[in-house]
């Protein structure tokens, strides 16, 4: 017993290190995205209005800055996309649309193209709405004989919500809720209530996209309760 219990530990501070690790990864990738498309609107903008003198100008005073920021940008979105258990179909469209931005932004700037710099900006802006699109998660199906209809007389809430669990949300958070994958908390540590555990999954968090549109209010009560079973 005594060793479980020190793994126990060791596995929950290990968990939480992770999250906030992953946390900060995430915000930063955010910050980075937003200084990315202001650089290229600035540069876009100034191309379209044919002020030359302005661009260069900016592009010099922007050479280094930018230089940091795409690299970041990358490697952040590069590190968190091998920690995603399962990656969203909108994510393969957003990096296909930022790779084919950035030659396409190289070439129209060198050679004053603005429908080539205009169509890089228009991908990147794009890719940034398929990252958001992605924050609203599509729920996945059920198995059959779950019932889900909280006025029949043998409805379950706790089945009900371990069958939403088990589609959604097990790959991020395990089936003791203590996976930790994609940064999710440990569950059976939450201090939250049924309340704010449902704001939650309505409204998602950090990684975790929001369900407010792909279940309906049962379902989501469903889930936050057996949620809370995982406490300690």
């Amino acid at each position: 017993m005594p060793n479980l219990t020190v793994d126990g530990v060791f596995l929950g501070k290990s968990c939480k290190i992770f999250h906030v690790m992953f946390t900060g990864l995430l915000h930063t990738h955010k910050l980075v995205v937003i200084l990315f498309i202001l650089i290229y609107l600035g540069k876009t903008a100034l191309l379209l209005a044919n002020k030359t003198e302005l661009l260069e100008r900016f592009k010099t005073i922007m050479r280094i800055p930018e230089i940091v920021i795409s690299v970041l940008f990358l490697l952040t979105g590069a590190v968190m996309l091998f920690q995603l258990p399962e990656i969203h179909p909108y994510v393969w469209i957003k990096i296909v649309a930022v790779f084919a931005s950035i030659p396409l932004a190289v070439i129209g700037f060198k050679r004053s193209n603005k429908a080539l710099a205009s169509l890089s900006f228009a991908l990147l802006l794009a890719s940034y709405g398929l990252a958001e699109m992605s924050r609203n998660a599509p729920a996945k199906p059920l198995a059959e004989n779950v019932i889900t209809d909280a006025t029949q007389a043998n409805y379950d809430i706790q089945l009900h919500g371990k069958a939403i669990y088990q589609a959604n949300c097990i790959a991020c958070h395990g089936a003791d809720g203590a996976l930790g994958a994609a940064g999710a908390k440990n569950l059976a540590n939450s201090q939250l209530s049924l309340q704010e555990t449902i704001y939650i999954i309505t409204n998602g968090k950090n990684a975790m996209p929001k369900y407010k549109k792909a279940l309906s209010e049962q379902d989501i009560r469903a889930v936050a309760a057996y949620v809370a079973t995982f406490k300690k």
